[in-house]
């Protein structure tokens, strides 16, 4: 299977999770120049923005392991981006989930860690 099929899988399985926790999936896969978020979704009136993060086995280590200060960056410039573009009104988190294995079971979800 293709990284990017598997990508995709992560990112739906990942949305589900979040839906089954009384998140509502606002977009999937937003792109801009320079710029993306793999899932917002909104709970409570706080969008998070949130990166998906999946690794088929935890060999090389945990998929947040990859969340690294330069990711941070790039994720603020998204969430910036994506506030400024659909002109949100209320807060917005930077949030990630890991997603293992197969059957792409979550392993953690961090909403406001960063």
């Amino acid at each position: 299977m293709s990284s990017f099929t598997s990508g995709r899988k992560a990112e739906a399985a990942a949305a589900n999770y979040l839906n089954m926790r009384g998140y509502k999936i606002i977009e999937m896969n937003y792109r801009r120049p320079r710029c993306e978020i793999d899932i917002i979704a909104e709970k409570d009136g706080t969008a998070y923005l949130v990166e998906v993060k999946y690794r088929d086995s935890d060999n090389q280590g945990s998929g947040l392991d990859y969340v690294t200060p330069s990711k941070l960056r790039q994720m603020r410039f998204a969430a910036e981006i994506w506030a400024a573009d659909v002109k949100w009104p209320g807060d917005y988190q930077l949030a990630a989930i890991e997603l293992t294995g197969p059957d792409y079971t979550v392993t953690q979800f961090v909403d406001n860690a960063f």
